[in-house]
């Protein structure tokens, strides 16, 4: 079974998104990774994942005590899911400034583990200032950061996490900070 992990964006999600957020232009529209001057390689459009329901607390960051970092493993794929997406419209303003995060220790152990790709709910997995340059040191070491992604309960269902096969499908622009994708998960 197939399940498709981008989120819809229509014409009002999309002048929306791009009142609210500078940097939502096209290339960083709905689900989409970011580049950061890299090149996204083939094999990476399948890999093995794993999904984690995460807290969706704002004021408190995505720890390594929120997951099972056991079920991480080299070039994998690493979704966490805090239902943030569903709780507010993608484009708003509380969309793009309000976002959980993922702590630093989080990231560097995923980047240690030897990550290919993170999936995010929600916007950035730092905020404002810090987005960017994070998005940078992933993608230095060779890993994608794919945001705004949905429906990751339908993989959970009600379990804290699970395994699945990732798809993933940037469409092939050149000279784009970032890439708009096509993400599915096979169950």
């Amino acid at each position: 079974m197939l399940i498709d992990l981008s989120i819809l964006v229509t014409r009002y999600r999309s002048r929306e998104a791009l009142d609210n957020e500078k940097i939502a232009a096209f290339g960083h529209m709905g689900t989409h990774f970011d580049v950061m001057d890299k090149e996204f390689p083939l094999e990476f459009l399948r890999r093995k994942a794993v999904v984690f329901e995460v807290p969706p607390d704002p004021d408190r960051e995505i720890g390594v005590p929120d997951i099972d970092l056991s079920l991480v493993g080299p070039g994998m794929f690493a979704a966490f899911r805090t239902g943030f997406i569903e709780r507010h419209e993608y484009g708003s303003k509380e969309y793009f400034s309000g976002h959980p995060q993922l702590s630093e220790d989080l990231i560097e152990a995923l980047l240690e583990r030897g990550v290919s790709i993170i999936g995010i709910d929600f916007a950035g997995m730092r905020r404002g200032s810090e987005h960017t340059p994070k998005d940078q040191y992933c993608a230095d070491r060779g890993v994608f950061v794919v945001e705004n992604l949905c429906n990751l309960d339908a993989v959970l269902r009600g379990r804290p996490s699970a395994s699945c096969v990732m798809y993933t499908f940037p469409i092939k622009f050149a000279g784009l900070s970032g890439l708009p994708c096509r993400v599915a998960a096979e169950l």
